[in-house]
């Protein structure tokens, strides 16, 4: 069997709903590892666009107080982590001997919404396709580790759903693991993971008007309007119970989605990304991830910060 066909067999396997998100990650890693990627372009673009897909269609199975709740109680937790990572993300940055714009590249994805954050930032800073390529593949490195890691700790340590969802939301890089992670946690740590994300990567936005107003150039920000038609999804979850048949249809749907989207980011990672990457920007995600993750979740289980 090609490269080709054993693509799509993992991608109908994926699909199937007979495997969990982990699971179609891994298949996703395993094969970036061995075989160079047929349509790695498309899958990049496909990965976007099914990642925020799903996330409004996994909004069809959401109550709209529950949502709120969790939103208004991780808004504060959520700017003071956010200034944390980036502020220290730049001293390691400056302590590894990081170039500058890619260290930026990987703090704003580390404290934001990872691939999404350095999306935006990278043509603000006029960051060079090196240097979006490096920060890009360290985030999603990480990212696909905290899929794994996280639920095994949350289990370890007994954590309940909401500070399980908190933690989530606050420590892991991208949306597609917080959902990943929370979803197989459980449906509070669903909600609660999910809404604070997206609620964190609206910060996109002033990230990107800061950074060009102090690199007095003009922004080219990606406004993140898939979140606008999540909140629309939760609100007719909520308000239109006659179409509840429809929106659980709709909500298995994303929870498909979501899985293809995870084997599809997966097969982009490779050993040529690993290569590219380098010790010392991977150094820097590392730590700053590390002192991230610890940080939330000791201030978590300590009970400073909860739902």
């Amino acid at each position: 069997m090609n490269t080709k066909n054993l693509f799509f067999v993992g991608l109908i396997v994926a699909a199937s709903g007979l495997i969990s998100p982990p699971i179609a990650l891994l298949i996703g890693l395993i094969y970036g590892f061995s075989f160079a990627h047929p349509y790695a372009p498309d899958t990049k673009k496909l990965s976007t666009f099914l990642l925020q897909a799903s996330i409004v269609l996994l909004g069809f199975g959401m109550n709209l107080q529950e949502v709120v709740k969790a939103g208004q109680s991780g808004f504060i937790y959520t700017a003071l982590t956010i200034t944390f990572a980036l502020l220290t993300g730049l001293a390691l940055g400056y302590f590894f001997k990081v170039q500058h714009t890619l260290s930026l590249l990987i703090s704003a994805g580390t404290a934001i919404c990872g691939g999404s954050a350095i999306a935006a930032v990278g043509p603000v800073v006029n960051a060079g396709e090196e240097e979006m390529a490096v920060s890009l593949g360290t985030v999603f490195i990480l990212n696909s580790i905290a899929l794994f890691l996280f639920p095994v700790i949350g289990y370890a340590l007994h954590m309940t759903q909401p500070q399980f969802g908190l933690w989530s939301a606050l420590a892991i890089h991208d949306t597609s693991s917080v959902v990943g992670a929370t979803a197989k946690y459980g449906s509070e740590a669903l909600i609660v993971g999910t809404t604070i994300k997206l609620a964190r990567a609206l910060w996109i936005v002033p990230l990107a008007l800061g950074v060009a107003a102090l690199k007095k150039g003009h922004a080219k920000i990606r406004w993140p309007w898939f979140i606008l038609f999540f909140c629309l999804a939760v609100i007719a979850r909520t308000y239109l119970p006659i179409l509840t048949s429809l929106f659980v249809k709709l909500n298995i749907l994303g929870k498909a989605g979501l899985t293809v989207t995870l084997f599809l980011i997966g097969t982009g990672i490779s050993r040529s990304t690993l290569k590219q990457v380098g010790v010392r920007p991977l150094l820097q995600g590392v730590v700053l991830w590390a002192i991230v993750g610890t940080t939330c979740l000791l201030l978590i289980r300590l009970g400073i910060i909860s739902i």
